[in-house]
């Protein structure tokens, strides 16, 4: 980088390639902080060459640095960084998956800003026409709100992804996606959103007489009448319990308003009639019928 005499310019693209290989050192040696210190000198270098793809390459290594330190909040904030570096670079790709690598760094400590980037990650992915990438991202989204109990968004969320699916003609899970959101409206305890929910799914091809249909139009009458075991019923049948664990949580957590009115009593008394206890009933009506005497 010295410049003198007869070199007039600092050598750039050579001083980047040592600080990467002392980068790796002391990476190797564990030495984290060294490491990052080394990968944030290589960034600078590659940028002042003009080289702005290398620039973001170093900025992200400087992040995992961070990540392996503990400090996530630097380290998301490098690579978000890098990522902007990326796109104006021409790379979209590679700004959409460094967003996702931030989002899974900082899932955990911090979700709402993992929600963040998982969706930035799903615009880039659907700016450049590559859906399947995006609604993986915007699953990943989908998921972290709901279980964060974010529940409005939630909802916007799973319906982007519905879109999309019946976009690329994937029905089924357009199916899915459905309960996804019928389950998620009740939460919030918007049953006219559920309804409508499942009045529009009419028209995704296959939906109307599929079990799927037929499960949710059971949920919705069982919620509407405040049957709390007809719904605990079809919230245990398979196809809620096998989703993903944020849906069939809401599934087996859902409580009708009201306390619920366990309407199905009277079959439970038949059911016990037929069974041994029917000789006590009948002597009941017997002692009834001649309780007040003969006269």
């Amino acid at each position: 980088l010295k410049t003198g005499f007869l070199k007039w310019k600092p050598d750039y693209d050579s001083a980047a390639t040592e600080y990467g290989k002392a980068a790796v050192a002391f990476k190797n040696a564990k030495q984290y902080d060294q490491a990052k210190d080394a990968c944030l000198r290589e960034a600078q270098a590659h940028e002042n060459n003009k080289a702005l793809f290398h620039a973001a390459k170093a900025y992200e290594q400087a992040g995992m640095m961070l990540k392996e330190m503990q400090r996530l909040p630097e380290a998301v904030h490098l690579i978000e960084k890098a990522s902007m570096m990326y796109l104006e670079n021409g790379t979209p790709d590679t700004a959409a998956i460094a967003l996702e690598r931030a989002g899974k760094i900082i899932e955990n400590a911090c979700p709402e800003k993992a929600v963040q980037l998982y969706q930035q990650a799903a615009s880039v992915f659907e700016n450049e026409e590559r859906l399947r990438q995006a609604l993986e991202m915007l699953g990943k989204a989908s998921r972290l709100l709901v279980r964060g109990r974010r529940l409005d968004e939630a909802a916007l969320s799973l319906q982007k992804e519905k879109s999309i699916y019946k976009e690329i003609e994937n029905y089924p899970t357009c199916y899915k996606k459905t309960i996804a959101q019928v389950l998620v409206h009740l939460h919030r305890n918007d049953y006219v959103a559920a309804e409508r929910c499942v009045r529009e799914s009419y028209s995704i091809p296959g939906f109307n007489g599929s079990e799927d249909c037929a499960a949710l139009e059971q949920l919705l009458e069982g919620y509407d009448q405040q049957d709390q075991d007809q719904v605990s019923e079809v919230c245990n049948l398979p196809l809620f319990k096998y989703m993903d664990n944020d849906y069939a949580k809401l599934g087996l957590t859902l409580v009708v308003p009201g306390g619920g009115i366990k309407k199905k009593s009277p079959n439970a008394a038949q059911d016990k009639a037929r069974g041994p206890a029917t000789v006590g009933s009948h002597a009941d009506e017997e002692e009834d019928e001649y309780s007040g005497g003969l006269c």
